[in-house]
């Protein structure tokens, strides 16, 4: 068991130190009484002469209950970047600086930079502006944390999830008619190539591109992988909401073949994210599909406000959540790769919504740092063996629409396959 001397117990202390060394923790107030306790102990109080494994000297973070601009200024400690620089055994505040990351504390803010589609902009944040981004930092301060002073960190198993948003379950088929007609026509003007290929798709010829789904089946098979598909289940049709109608019967038979291979989960669409009412009709949907309760999530475009995309989530009873990544680059959002409960800043309380931060999204890779296929596999990689070196839950985002066989996308196909073979290669050594 571990011991942590303070002086005042919190709800932001409790959290952060459950979270980061597991639940068998004990947090004191009197010193007398952490001075009998037997196993190693945390002296994480103003107090340098009372005796235990590591002193810590707090800062004022985790005793507050209020959301106020942090002045932070880091310096490199064990050749990482750290920051609310106190005395003791090591040179700053380990607790607070990994609540301030971990709890997404500086997406409070109200006046920081968005993007497109009004979501907090990866340079607003401290590992942005630090350079640590594509680090789990907080994994590797607590690696050292162990070395120096045999105090251990919660464990974790390594783990390999690949997930998928379905914003686009089909390129041509199984839409309305005046869809159909709408693209062949745009195609016939503007992308001749394009139209000859969504004819033959109509006329029943060839296959529809984006209808990947017993490809990646085969490929989850052969390398033992789970994954997870994020279905999105709009009402209406609109600019970031193209999928097929709940009622259309090709788009349930593929959801139910999903759901009989993988798991699943809600994709809550564009609108939803600040319209409770259209969040629950999608997930009641769903669950009328699936015949199974449906408790994961992602947003769509990663649509997340801090508190009110996580409190509209809770409030429909879903558990778990996939949207912590950043939708503008790849690396790790809150510098940490395991799954932990969210705590709510604004509110001051744990909660029960299981978080699940992810570090690699195809989209990110494509789009935003417009990297080749071969730059994507070598990032991929890296992210890969990142995690696994810290024994993390290595989840990433793949969407089919990139997957096809498509020409534009083959090289982003054949990398993916790559991509598999390695990690299989890799987890099996």
């Amino acid at each position: 068991m571990l011991s942590i001397y303070t002086e005042h117990t919190t709800n932001r202390l409790t959290y952060i130190a459950t979270t980061l060394f597991g639940d068998d923790i004990v947090i004191v107030n009197d010193a007398n009484t952490f001075n009998n306790n037997i196993g190693k102990k945390i002296n994480y109080s103003t107090h340098q002469n009372i005796t235990s494994d590591l002193w810590i000297k707090p800062a004022e973070l985790l005793f507050e209950k209020t959301i106020t601009t942090q002045q932070i200024n880091c310096f490199v400690w064990k050749n990482y970047k750290a920051f609310y620089k106190t005395d003791g055994g090591i040179p700053f505040d380990i607790f607070a600086a990994s609540f301030y990351l971990l709890s997404r504390y500086e997406e409070y803010y109200s006046n920081y930079k968005k993007d497109e589609y009004g979501n907090y902009h990866h340079e607003n944040s401290l590992a942005w502006k630090e350079k640590f981004l594509n680090l789990p930092i907080i994994h590797l301060w607590l690696k050292e944390v162990e070395k120096l002073f045999g105090i251990k960190p919660v464990e974790n198993k390594f783990s390999i999830t690949p997930t998928y948003d379905i914003d686009i379950a089909f390129a041509y088929k199984h839409y309305p008619v005046y869809i159909q007609l709408g693209g062949l026509i745009k195609d016939l003007i503007l992308q001749r190539g394009t139209f000859n290929e969504r004819l033959q798709v109509l006329l029943g010829y060839k296959k529809d591109p984006y209808d990947i789904f017993k490809w990646l089946n085969e490929l989850h098979t052969k390398h033992q992988l789970l994954p997870i598909y994020f279905i999105l289940l709009a009402q209406q049709r609109s600019e970031y909401d193209k999928n097929p109608s709940a009622t259309n019967e090709s788009y349930i038979k593929l959801i139910q073949s999903l759901n009989q291979q993988s798991e699943i989960g809600i994709h809550p669409s564009y609108k939803s994210n600040f319209n409770t009412k259209k969040l629950k009709v999608e997930i009641e949907n769903l669950q009328y599909i699936t015949n199974r309760q449906i408790t994961k999530s992602r947003q769509h475009f990663l649509q997340l406000q801090f508190p009110l995309s996580y409190e509209n989530l809770i409030e429909q009873d879903i558990q778990e959540d996939y949207t912590l990544g950043y939708g503008t680059i790849n690396g790790f959002r809150c510098s940490y790769c395991f799954s932990f409960n969210w705590f709510n800043v604004e509110k001051d309380e744990t909660t029960n919504l299981v978080i699940h931060p992810f570090c690699y999204m195809d989209a990110n890779s494509i789009f935003e740092q417009q990297l080749n296929a071969e730059q994507a596999l070598n990032e991929m990689k890296y992210y890969f063996e990142t995690v696994k070196s810290v024994n993390g839950d290595f989840i990433f985002i793949m969407h089919n629409h990139f997957l096809s066989d498509q020409k534009k996308w083959r090289d982003w196909r054949k990398v993916y396959t790559e991509f598999l073979q390695f990690i299989s290669s890799s987890s099996s050594i």
